[in-house]
């Protein structure tokens, strides 16, 4: 009982609670938004050091994280308002209902037969051209970008969080933020952005296998059949060329039965993606409703594990 008391009043639990009902409030200004400020300044700095664009690009890395680090380590070290700063980073960390609130919006544009407006909706979520998909393609889309972000926008967030306080979990963001806006095999960041894209992976790792694992038991608790899923998520996975992004999204293809992959565009250039989840299988409306229950389950399991695990240890 008291295990299950302080997990329930912990920080990470109060701070999810604030994201789901608070989203991103765009009057505010977001950590994300001036770390995204910092890397477009410190870009054209670091193309003119003598260090080689790479070994540039892993400089701009380890300076980018542990000068967040330090910063958050200190703001929420300080007297009184401490608690305060804790609070509002683990909060801000976590973007589980900004995802959900944006996926809900393109989702109600398809209902609507909004087209052109979903398309525009759901091209602000993914890095891929949409803007000649029909709705189909639409659809699988907004799966996939809602599974894979559920580990990127909250589960590996909270990981850290958990595992090493504010601090820590803002040094993991500084790190994918780095990897959203360098870590592009294009020819303008193809170097600057590879140890950015290589730490994400680092880091991502251990939290994409624990959503996929969070996904399978919450599709126990929905009755989902969540045995095939298990059998197949981690063949599927490896044939993605993320380490990481497989993980996540298989689960959630073979949990509500609704194919992933295939061919997509990117900057401009066509690739094939590797398909996941029962082939053949189009994402229904229907479909689509049940995964955002799906990853509310999931992220509330994450918590009770994590921070259950934590307070079970330090008693």
């Amino acid at each position: 009982m008291k295990i299950l008391v302080l997990t329930l009043f912990s920080l990470p639990v109060i701070a999810t609670v604030l994201d789901l009902l608070l989203g991103d409030p765009s009057r505010l200004p977001h950590p994300v938004r001036l770390i995204g400020r910092w890397l477009d300044w410190l870009e054209g700095y670091a193309r003119q050091w003598v260090l080689g664009l790479k070994a540039s690009g892993a400089l701009c890395v380890v300076l980018t994280a542990g000068a967040v680090w330090a910063l958050v380590e200190f703001l929420t070290g300080l007297r009184f308002i401490g608690m305060i700063a804790s609070l509002y980073f683990a909060y801000a960390g976590l973007a589980l209902g900004e995802l959900l609130d944006e996926g809900r919006d393109a989702l109600e544009l398809m209902e609507e037969g909004h087209l052109e407006e979903a398309r525009e909706a759901v091209g602000m979520l993914v890095s891929r051209d949409t803007t000649a998909m029909d709705e189909a393609e639409l659809r699988k889309t907004l799966a996939e970008t809602l599974s894979e972000n559920l580990c990127d926008g909250y589960v590996a967030p909270l990981f850290y969080l958990v595992l090493g306080g504010p601090a820590l979990m803002w040094a993991y963001k500084a790190v994918s933020t780095m990897d959203s806006m360098w870590g592009y095999r294009t020819e303008r960041f193809r170097d600057l952005g590879w140890a950015a894209a290589k730490a994400d992976d680092l880091l991502a790792y251990i939290p994409a296998r624990l959503t996929a694992l969070l996904l399978l038991g919450a599709g126990a608790v929905l009755r989902l059949p969540w045995r095939e899923a298990a059998r197949r998520i981690p063949a599927e996975a490896a044939t993605m060329d993320s380490p990481n992004a497989g993980w996540p999204m298989s689960a959630c293809a073979w949990l509500l039965e609704g194919s992933m992959g295939g061919p997509a565009i990117y900057f401009g250039e066509p690739k094939q993606k590797p398909e996941l989840g029962p082939k053949g299988q189009e994402w229904s409306i229907e479909k689509l409703s049940k995964i955002f229950r799906l990853m509310v389950y999931a992220a509330f399991l994450g918590i009770l594990v994590l921070q259950g695990l934590k307070v079970a240890v330090t008693l």
